[in-house]
């Protein structure tokens, strides 16, 4: 079986043009899951249009060529989140890197077919064309990451609650309509009780919070019902996903961190 050819590598010369060249330092990155392409400034190698690989020793042989070659700005094009461990790994040597909407780079006129991705990004960047997108500093990120982790959580939470509801309901336990929160303590408490086999309702109805407003008689009444198995595993799997005090422990300690930062 023929193996498939190698992509070529088409270099194209840059023209000359009639616009300041205000970033000379310019490269172009066009980031690709398996591989990425990069392109400098035609005098600075005898060959400017190079691609390496995803790995991070190939990242840091990237950047270290770019670093070689007197580059200062980097314009990078990429979809998913392929392109976060290249641009962070190319601010820490040192260079500053924009990261571009690939729809901009498409409507802007005057590209030559002939051209790849990234020698186009480097001419549009070394022209000072590019506008990059927004990327807070380290801090933000991760005070991002976790509010970000923290409402996938919440979001979820109330997925994994409603399919707790729909088991109790299948055992014909009313445990939701006597308490105003499943996920509560009482709730979680009543529902890890019940996981862990226990089936007496007073019992279970003694775990109720002082809080709750209906008596031990009254949820006692409604945890009668038809316990199986079967049904417990949608609580067995889900009952503590639906809070996660870690995560709201880290949100705080981050927002702590960057307001501490700020004064």
């Amino acid at each position: 079986m023929r193996k498939p050819a190698k992509k070529q590598l088409r270099v194209k010369r840059s023209e000359k043009s009639d616009l300041p060249l205000l970033n000379p330092n310019a490269a172009g990155i066009d980031v690709g899951a398996r591989e990425h392409y990069v392109a400098v400034p035609a005098d600075r190698d005898p060959q400017p249009v190079r691609c390496f690989g995803a790995f991070t020793q190939e990242l840091h042989r990237l950047a270290q060529w770019l670093v070689q070659c007197r580059i200062k700005t980097v314009a990078m094009e990429s979809t998913g989140v392929y392109w976060i461990p290249l641009y962070q790994m190319l601010e820490s040597y040192g260079l500053a890197v924009k990261l571009v909407n690939a729809r901009h780079v498409k409507h802007v006129p005057g590209r030559k077919t002939d051209v790849q991705d990234c020698q186009w990004l480097q001419q549009l960047e070394s022209f000072g064309l590019l506008s990059g997108s927004f990327r807070p500093e380290a801090k933000i990120c991760v005070l991002r990451s976790y509010m970000r982790q923290r409402e996938m959580l919440i979001r979820d939470g109330s997925r994994y609650i409603q399919q707790m509801q729909k088991a109790l309901t299948q055992m014909n336990l009313k445990l939701q309509h006597v308490i105003s929160d499943l996920s509560g303590q009482t709730g979680l408490r009543i529902v890890q009780a019940i996981v862990a086999g226990e089936r007496d309702r007073l019992k279970l109805a003694a775990l109720k919070d002082r809080r709750v407003k209906s008596d031990v008689a009254t949820i006692a009444q409604a945890l009668e019902g038809d316990y199986r198995t079967l049904r417990l595993l949608p609580a067995k799997d889900r009952r503590l996903r639906c809070r996660d005090p870690q995560g709201d422990a880290n949100v705080g300690d981050a927002r702590q961190r960057w307001r501490g930062a700020q004064t």
